[in-house]
C-alpha cells in the first residue's frame, strides 16, 4: 500500500511563495504540463490538481512531472458526487480511482464534492454521502489518503453539494479518524458564515483541516454564480481575519488559490500568476505568518 505523508510548510516572510499552490482550475487553458512549468517558474511551492488535467497524461506520468519540477501536489480535485440514487456503484469505483490516483500523485488530499440532490429528497441525499463517505474511507485510509470533504455556499446546494457550511462537514466528518477524513477552508463559500470562527477553531482542534483554499467573492456576482470568484482583493472577502482563524487552528499547509473566472482563463496565465503572487502576499500571508493568539 501507498503511505502517503502530509506536508507541512511553514510560512515564511523570507519565503513567501514556498507555501503557495496554484491549482490547475485557475490557470484552464493551460496543460498540465503547461501548468506545472508555470508555477515552478514563478517560485511557488505546490499546485492543486484537477483530475481532468491529469487525465491528461495519467496519474504516474502526472506524478513525474511534477516531481521533477521540483513540487509538491497539494490536493487532487475532486472525489464525491455521491448523492445520486441509481449510480451508487459507479460513484464508489469512480472514486476508489480517484484515491489511487491521489496516492500515485503523493497528495494526502482528495478533495470531495458531495453532489447535489436528484429530487426534493434533501436528506435522503446527505444519508447516502454519509453511507457511501463510510464505504470509501477504509479503501483511503488503506492507501494513505484523507477525503477532504469541500462545503460549498449553499446557493450550490441543489446542483453541486449537499454539505453547505463547516459545521455540516464537521459533523459529517465526525465518525471516522482525522486522519482519513478532514475539511476544505475554502474562503468563497464559507466567508458569509457568522460561526465560521469557531468552526474553524473546532476543525482545527480535531486535526481536520485539510486544505485552505482562497479566492475572492466578486459584488456584483457575474451572470453565472460559478464563475464569480475573484483574484484576492477583488471582492468583498476579509482574508486578515479568516488567515487569522486559520493560523490560530494550527493549519501550517499549503494555500492554494482555486479561481473560476472567465476573465481570468482568457488572461496570459503567467501574468496571472504573478499578480496571483502579488496579491497572497499582500492580503493572505501576512496574517498567517503573524503571532499566535
Amino acid at each position: 500500500m501507498t503511505s502517503v505523508v502530509a506536508q507541512q510548510v511553514p510560512y515564511d516572510s523570507a519565503a513567501p511563495y514556498r507555501s503557495l499552490s496554484l491549482n490547475t482550475a485557475t490557470t484552464k487553458r493551460w496543460t498540465l504540463a503547461e501548468a506545472v512549468d508555470g508555477a515552478a517558474r514563478a517560485g511557488l511551492g505546490a499546485i492543486g490538481l484537477w483530475r481532468d488535467r491529469v487525465d491528461e497524461v495519467g496519474a504516474t506520468t502526472a506524478a513525474k512531472i511534477v516531481a521533477d519540477a521540483g513540487l509538491r501536489v497539494s490536493s487532487l480535485c475532486r472525489g464525491g458526487f455521491l448523492t445520486g440514487k441509481e449510480d451508487g456503484p459507479a460513484a464508489l469505483d469512480d472514486n476508489r480511482r480517484a484515491i489511487d490516483d491521489a496516492a500515485t500523485l503523493g497528495t494526502r488530499e482528495l478533495v470531495m464534492v458531495m453532489g447535489g440532490i436528484p429530487d426534493r429528497d434533501l436528506a435522503g441525499a446527505r444519508a447516502r454521502v454519509e453511507e457511501r463517505l463510510a464505504l470509501l474511507v477504509p479503501y483511503a485510509a488503506d492507501r494513505g489518503v484523507r477525503l477532504a470533504l469541500e462545503p460549498l455556499h449553499p446557493m450550490f446546494c441543489a446542483d453541486r453539494a449537499v454539505i453547505s457550511t463547516l459545521a455540516q462537514a464537521l459533523s459529517m466528518a465526525a465518525p471516522h479518524p482525522a486522519d482519513t477524513v478532514g475539511v476544505v477552508v475554502d474562503t468563497f463559500h464559507l466567508w458569509w458564515d457568522p460561526t465560521l470562527a469557531q468552526q474553524i477553531a473546532q476543525a482545527g482542534a480535531a486535526g481536520r483541516i485539510s486544505s485552505y483554499q482562497v479566492c475572492d467573492w466578486l459584488n456584483p456576482m457575474t451572470a453565472d454564480p460559478l464563475l464569480s470568484r475573484g483574484m484576492m482583493g477583488d471582492g468583498v472577502i476579509d482574508f486578515t481575519t479568516i488567515g487569522r482563524w486559520v493560523r490560530d487552528a494550527g493549519y501550517r499547509g499549503d494555500v492554494e488559490v482555486e479561481i473560476f473566472n472567465a476573465t481570468v482563463w482568457s488572461s496570459d496565465g503567467h501574468e496571472v500568476i504573478e499578480t496571483m503572487k502579488r496579491r497572497y502576499r499582500e492580503l493572505v500571508l501576512p496574517s498567517l505568518v503573524g503571532e499566535r493568539t
